[in-house]
Formats: C-alpha cells, structure tokens, sequence
C-alpha cells in the first residue's frame, strides 16, 4: 500500500514568481480599473521579460471587476487556456497564485498573470458599510442577516468583536496591537512605494488615533487604496533562464474551517482562534517540508492589526495568547527572529487585496526589498485575510 499522499506535492517547487508589476498606490488614481489592470500586467511583464504574446492563463478575484476578456482584449493576448476565479476577497489573496502553479505545473498553461486592480479609495469604499451586493436575497449574503442587525455593519466592527474577545481571553491591550501598526509604518517610511512614505508614527499617535469599532482605533485599520498589482508566474525551470532569481512556490494551500462564515465565524466554540488558519498551515509545511523555524521572514495579512497576532499563534510561531511577547520582544524587527511586513504591509504602503504583499514577498526572495533583512532569506511565508475562507504561499529561492 502506498504512502500517504501530500496535498500540492505534485506542484511544489514547480512553479515560481518571475514578474512582479505595479501601479502607484494612491487615493485617487485618475483612471479607470481596467487601465490599472493593463498597466500592472505590462509592467509584471516587463520585469520578466515575457512578450504579452505568450501569456496564456489568468488566475484572479471573483470581486476582480476587469474580466480576463477584457484585458486579453486590451493587451493584445492571442488567446487563453486558462483561468479561474477565487472568492472570498482578501482571504482568497493567495489562492490565485496556486491556481497558476497548479496550471503551469500540469501543463494547461505556461504562462500564468494573476492581478488585482481596483479604485478602492476613489471608489467603492469596503470600510463605508455593506456594498451593494449585499442586499441581493441569495445564500452568498445570507450571514448578514445574523450580523448587520447588531450593528456589525463593516468589517472593522466585525473583527473588533473578535479583537475584545481576544484581549479578554489573553490579557493582550490595544498597544500590544499598535505595535503592529508602529512597525508597518517603520517600514513604509523607508519604502518609495508607499503612500505613508517619510511618515512613520510612535505608540503614542497610534493610542490617540480615533475609535473606528472598540478596541480598534484608526491606526489599527488598513488603507482603503487605488492601484494595481501584478504577478507573473512559469514554470521553475523557464524561471532560471529569466533575468531575476526565481521565487519558487514551495507550498500554497487553501482552508476553510468548521463553521466557517466570513468574517464572523461567530458560532464556535472559540471565536479567538482561526482553524482555516492552522489547516492552512499544516499543508505548507507538509508540502514544503519545513516547519516555522524554517521561514525567515512573513508578509502577514494586515487588513486590522489583531489578525497578526492571531496569525502568528496559527501558523506556530508562538504559543496561543503569546503573540503579544513575541512582538514586544523585538521579534518582528528587520534583526528579529521573524521580520514582518518589510513593505509596510496594507496598514502602510497600500492596501492592493494583499497582492503587493506577495510581490514584497518576491523582492525578500531576490534580495531587493528596501527593508532586506540582514540574514539570508530562503523561505518567506506570505500569507491571505483572515477571520475568512484562508489562504498562504511559502515563496523559496532555487535551491
């Protein structure tokens, strides 16, 4: 009888990032979505050195409003053997680039694009409340009815109760969380790309930054941004040949827990823990064969400042409740034993659905991020939203 079967063992290592392309993250971009999309798609390829003649494949968001029609359209693309959709919005963050390495590693396609581009800032706002989509009567909207009449409107106020809870249980406080946001604007300060750019901020502006939903102040809250991001992914081996050193995808898994609801899995057993988070987790280490001490360096989810903490217990960093000493104890620092956020993370440089985060994640793994730690990197976890259906990369060098 055969061994056990390790799920993504068949694709890990076979797949890697070779292109990496943005717009400016701003708050108001001046131009539609869909020209955001094409300018990030041809930049990601510019920096491959790829022809928009050899893509064949888009891996995106269902809440993507540029259709893969539309940009093949725009672009010029001859034509398209694949493309896939992943829901769930930050979440799914990751997701696409396992569809992609699932592609080119089996075959269907060669060339993979995946991208997020939207007006979040000039447009529609995900902070302001239900959008528009929410009111339609199917079962997709259907954990609103349980939530919005509490008042728990926008997601902020949704991971809040989750957030007291946690504070409760754990003893941690609201500067245990600001740190967080203290260190993504360390970062970004430091970062051209980033919209806080020269503008970091001590503990103290963060405690007086103004409640949006108790315990979660203004500083605890991810931009609302306008911009595009793109990533192109070959097979490993084609990767080797183009001008930047490969980021391999080692791993990328997927999980949904029980009881999962998004945003509010609220009828657990224990709302402070995220078990699609640790389903995920198990699955990278497996298929990567490594475990956490491996990993020299994260790109954490940091829609609210919270879910770090609660990602780091997760993924085995530290033990449950002991994220907040973790932190404090200097760990997170670019000399630490786990640098976090070396872009600035959505709090800082912008809030793009967490894909400028894997793209920082790619830059760790060539070694050209502007906050590169001083240890060699191998192995960075890169990791999608959180108390939601999750998602994670493990990005390696070609070794």
């Amino acid at each position: 009888m055969s061994g056990r079967t390790i799920p993504g063992e068949g694709f890990a290592r076979k797949a890697a990032i070779a292109g990496i392309g943005a717009t400016e993250f701003s708050k108001n971009s001046g131009r539609s979505e869909w020209q955001l999309a094409c300018e990030s798609v041809l930049a990601a390829l510019e920096d491959a050195q790829i022809g928009v003649e050899e893509v064949d494949g888009f891996a995106l968001f269902t809440m993507e409003t540029n259709p893969e029609i539309a940009v093949a359209r725009a672009l010029g693309i001859p034509e398209l053997k694949f493309f896939s959709r992943i829901p769930h919005g930050g979440g799914g963050a990751c997701a696409p680039v396992q569809q992609a390495a699932l592609a080119v590693a089996s075959g269907v396609a060669d060339v993979v694009v995946v991208y997020r581009a939207f007006n979040e800032r000039s447009g529609t706002r995900f902070g302001a409340g239900p959008p528009p989509f929410a009111y339609t009567a199917n079962t997709d909207q259907e954990y609103r009815n349980w939530i919005n009449p509490y008042g728990l409107l926008t997601p902020a106020q949704q991971e809040a109760f989750l957030a007291r809870r946690y504070m409760h249980k754990y003893g941690a406080t609201s500067a245990d969380f600001g740190r967080i946001s203290v260190l993504s604007r360390k970062h970004a300060a430091v970062n051209p790309r980033a919209w806080f750019y020269e503008r970091p901020i001590t503990l103290d502006d963060h405690q007086n930054s103004r409640m949006i939903a108790d315990p979660l102040r203004l500083l605890d809250c991810c931009q609302e941004s306008d911009g595009g991001q793109a990533l192109v992914i070959v097979s490993t081996e084609r990767a080797r040949d183009l001008p930047h050193p490969p980021a391999v995808v080692s791993a990328a898994a997927q999980g949904v827990g029980p009881q999962q609801i998004s945003m509010s899995s609220y009828y657990r057993e224990d709302i402070d823990e995220m078990p699609e988070v640790e389903l995920v987790a198990r699955q990278l280490w497996d298929q990567a064969g490594i475990d956490p001490d491996d990993i020299d360096a994260a790109i954490l989810y940091d829609a609210f400042t919270p879910m770090v903490l609660l990602q780091l217990e997760e993924y085995g960093f530290c033990g449950r409740g002991e994220a907040k000493d973790f932190i404090a104890d200097g760990n997170l620092e670019l000399g630490g034993r786990l640098p976090v956020n070396t872009h600035g993370g959505q709090l800082g440089e912008g809030y793009i659905h967490g894909v400028n985060g894997i793209a920082e994640g790619v830059r760790l793994i060539r070694g050209t991020s502007v906050n590169q730690p001083g240890k060699d990197v191998a192995n960075v976890l890169v990791t999608g939203g959180s108390p939601v259906p999750h998602s994670a990369l493990v990005l390696s060098t070609d070794n």
